[in-house]
């Protein structure tokens, strides 16, 4: 497992799942060929297939140990969901728990869980079966979810864009259906068991951590910042799916909701790593998990991989 201590604060990643997610090309749409030749030498063998050409990424979660307690960033996919239009995550069946156990984590350690948007692999061991309910994984954790994403996600607050989707059919609809069936197994039960603190702007767990708004891939999306005895690290979520969007900030995964606003948070985030000196940690990232970047013309480059 990787482990990297920043100050008093240390990190654990558990991948619950690596290997190949489609073409790459059509994850990040916007970036054309000479691009994806150029960033080559950034993408191979870790997050390009160089003879398929296919996007390779991470299921992961990320273990923080901050003022004695420990935190999960995160949480895959799940055990067991109907994610039909995912085949990936459909009715997956994993070792995520026993992966979290040889990290040192019992469900029961767990004291806080951030999501940091509420996307199917990023909430799904929220919750756990427990003979045919859906039950929080982790029974004495807070959970911290994006305001604007429950807003956006829970069917019962109605969001327009759930109804225009129905209204079309297609892709969209079932995407949405999904989504409604995510809301109901990995979010609902831990809003339900009082377990849920919905946070909106920023909001400091402790000395060390604080989350921050960074919309765009979703409407709540959002980053962690760890800051400890002068050492620094930004968990970005999915702001950066491959690293071929540091070369071009610009190019928003096919995934996000608002492209544009994506992109002026992924901006944002960045020019505060470089300035910061802060160890950039995406979702997705395979290889070494976590990269240190630095400006280059009207992007950014990869400086070193890892801490």
């Amino acid at each position: 497992m990787d482990r990297i201590v920043l100050g008093d604060v240390e990190l654990t990643r558990v991948v619950e799942w690596q290997g190949a997610f489609g073409p790459a090309s059509a994850i990040v749409p916007g970036v054309d060929e000479q691009g994806w030749q150029q960033a080559r030498p950034w993408l191979a063998p870790d997050h390009l297939d160089p003879v398929t050409g296919d996007y390779l990424a991470a299921l992961q979660t990320w273990v923080v140990r901050s003022g004695g307690r420990t935190i999960l960033v995160d949480t895959g996919v799940g055990n067991g969901r109907e994610r039909p239009v995912t085949p990936l995550f459909h009715r997956r069946e994993g070792q995520f728990l026993e992966l979290l156990a040889a990290a040192g984590v019992r469900p029961e350690d767990v004291d806080v869980v951030v999501n940091t948007h509420l996307h199917a692999d990023h909430v799904g061991w929220n919750t756990r079966d427990q003979d045919g309910s859906w039950v929080p994984t982790f029974p004495n954790a807070v959970y911290y979810l994006p305001a604007a994403d429950r807003a956006f996600f829970d069917p019962a607050a109605g969001h327009p864009a759930r109804a225009a989707a129905r209204a079309g059919g297609g892709a969209a609809a079932a995407m949405w259906a999904q989504w409604d069936q995510m809301f109901a197994d990995s979010v609902a039960p831990v809003v339900a068991s009082g377990q849920a603190v919905e946070w909106e702007g920023s909001l400091r767990l402790d000395g060390a951590l604080e989350l921050e708004a960074a919309p765009g891939h979703t409407p709540g999306s959002s980053v962690l910042r760890v800051h400890s005895r002068g050492e620094r690290a930004v968990f970005v979520g999915d702001l950066l799916h491959s690293p071929v969007q540091l070369a071009h900030p610009s190019c928003s995964s096919c995934f996000c909701t608002d492209p544009a606003q994506a992109a002026a948070s992924r901006l944002r985030v960045l020019q505060r790593a470089v300035a910061e000196r802060e160890l950039v940690v995406p979702a997705h990232f395979a290889g070494a998990g976590a990269v240190r970047v630095r400006s280059e013309g009207p992007g950014f480059a990869v400086t070193a991989w890892g801490a």
